[in-house]
């Protein structure tokens, strides 16, 4: 019979060995990032500090100075799309989501992250990460119903308990907090369809604002998820430059002169502090003619109202910065920040659209809460900012906005699908600080990234369903300093929009127009079309584009939404 001296000794060597195996364990886990991917909503390439923005955001430049930026990383041109091939791993429309919310009864435009997908947070949760979603979904089907009740609710004055299918909401698609809006387009102040898990959150308070809201959730969330001991996965889906342009006025102030300088000050002026931070080289003119040259700014008869409302929307990038600083802060308060992979980027280029002249219905709102009338001021007579305005930039500034490039969102050209993406990770990078790289990335290379980065794999079947499998590549290889094998070919399609790159080649049509050919290594921002010189080599990238499309669920033109429904052409996100 064993001693009890000797039991006892070896009772506490079993328990010296288990705790060490427990603390290796966990170490083991602590080595695995966290990840928090950060996107800005309808954002242009040159809008921040980093990329040559004028706009005050020295979080994300900060970001930028000790992290990786990418000159030629592409998302899809629109919400939606880029939103589902981000968080599955695929193109858009192998996804479900080739177009906007509403089901079309076509396989690629289903409105809803189908059934064959599985997401990044479904990935990183079953690989022992702890998943969390602030801010916009706007991944399932939206519900509309007749005129009259369908704004009732819109102006929060009739309740419905579910805003979509709400097994398509995001704590049912892997994500176990979640607080943000389902739909797309948002009352900054008094937002629509906005949730806490899958319950309507039905009053907000009074100093109320939504980029707050979803960044102060944010840093709620990673103090909640930093006392586990486990790594997080967190996805921040600001709405912010968003229309409509609300903002708060200590905001604006910052910028009521800015903008009065005109469109071809501003442009010029970000052009040459682009080519100073490094994006591009300087020995190349890349910036494109200003779009609609002949107009001058000086004879511009509504100049004040597009001064203030590029104001606006300036005040509204500056607030979100002033967010992802707190979550930047918080991170670093319980200890997360050294071993947190931080992305930032945004979903599409700047949006052209003149919202001031839509009207009231689908997801525009016609009075607020207490039933103050909401302006549409069509005739730029009545100044953006206050909740009781619906508006936004114009082309002019979108073209601003998106320096160095031609066009803007729902475009294939560089100005539509082109995003500024940073990368930030103290312990992880291999990259010199603040440098710059040309390697090719897309939205949808986070899902192999982050698989990665986690130790774990993309799944062939997942609870019982067939997974399509990815068609990202890892970016880990760019961020520990090395060259990757990127992708042979990208393909991209929206409302009929097309576009196809390979190696310097670029080959794209406007809906119902011819196609055009570019080389990017030339020309950048795609002034100059070598169709007729390269014959031979658009029509190697017009079949290409016709096998990708016809293996993709891609209809030659996308069918028209039901009558209740948004047309394709003109639902918004």
């Amino acid at each position: 019979m064993l001693k009890l001296s000797t039991l006892k000794k070896g009772c506490v060597a079993l328990s010296i060995v288990t705790l060490a195996f427990n603390a290796s364990a966990q170490n083991k886990e602590n080595r695995r990032p966290n990840i928090v991917l950060i996107m800005a909503d309808d954002m242009g390439y040159s809008d921040i500090g980093c990329y040559g923005g004028e706009i005050k955001t020295p979080n994300i430049d900060n970001l930028a100075k000790n992290g990786l930026r990418f000159s030629q990383f592409y998302n899809t041109s629109r919400c939606c799309p880029t939103r589902a091939s981000l968080l599955t791993g695929l193109y858009s429309h192998q996804a479900g989501i080739g177009d906007m919310t509403f089901d079309q009864k076509q396989p690629g435009y289903r409105g809803y992250l189908t059934e064959n997908t599985v997401t990044i947070a479904e990935v990183l949760k079953k690989a022992g990460y702890q998943t969390g979603m602030v801010g916009k979904w706007h991944v399932s089907n939206t519900f509309l119903g007749q005129k009259d009740e369908h704004l009732k609710w819109l102006n929060h004055q009739s309740y419905k308990p579910f805003f979509s299918p709400v097994e398509q909401y995001p704590v049912n698609r892997g994500f176990e907090k979640y607080y943000g809006t389902i739909w797309g387009v948002n009352d900054y102040f008094d937002p629509f369809s906005l949730v806490n898990g899958t319950e309507p959150v039905k009053t907000v308070p009074k100093d109320f604002y939504y980029t707050d809201a979803i960044n102060d959730t944010a840093s709620a969330y990673i103090k909640q998820f930093s006392k586990t001991g486990k790594p997080f996965f967190l996805y921040v889906a600001n709405t912010a430059p968003h229309w409509p342009l609300h903002a708060l006025p200590e905001d604006i102030k910052k910028y009521e002169d800015t903008y009065k300088a005109g469109w071809d000050a501003i442009r010029e002026a970000r052009y040459k502090k682009l080519i100073a931070e490094g994006v591009f080289p300087a020995d190349k003119n890349i910036l494109s003619k200003r779009w609609k040259p002949n107009r001058k700014w000086e004879d511009n008869p509504t100049k004040d109202w597009d001064a203030h409302t590029m104001a606006v929307r300036a005040a509204m990038i500056d607030r979100m910065d002033q967010g992802i600083g707190r979550i930047i802060k918080t991170l670093k308060e319980t200890g997360q920040l050294d071993n947190t992979l931080i992305i930032f980027l945004s979903d599409n280029g700047a949006s052209s659209d003149d919202a001031q002249k839509y009207l009231p219905g689908n997801d525009r709102p016609g009075e607020t809460r207490t039933g103050q009338k909401i302006i549409y001021p069509a005739n730029k007579d009545v100044n953006a900012g206050p909740e009781t305005t619906f508006a936004s930039a114009d082309e002019m500034w979108s073209n601003v906005a998106n320096v160095p490039f031609r066009y803007w969102k729902t475009e294939p050209f560089e100005g539509g699908i082109c995003t500024p993406m940073i990368a930030y990770w103290p312990a992880g990078l291999k990259t010199p600080k603040g440098s710059v790289t040309t390697q090719m990335g897309h939205v949808m290379d986070f899902m192999a990234t982050f698989a990665e980065l986690a130790g774990t794999t993309y799944p062939t079947e997942f609870e019982g369903r067939k997974i399509t499998p990815t068609s990202g590549i890892s970016l880990v290889p760019i961020l520990k300093g090395k060259k990757r094998q990127g992708h042979d070919y990208l393909f991209f399609e929206h409302i009929g929009r097309r576009a196809v790159i390979h190696g310097d080649w670029k080959l794209l049509a406007l809906n119902n127009a011819p196609w055009e050919l570019y080389n990017l290594k030339e020309d950048r921002s795609e002034m100059h079309d070598l169709i007729t010189e390269h014959p031979d080599i658009a029509e190697n990238l017009t079949k290409a584009w016709q096998e990708w499309a016809n293996s993709h669920n891609v209809l030659p033109k996308p069918v028209k939404a039901e009558a209740n429904k948004q047309p394709a052409d003109m639902s918004n996100d």
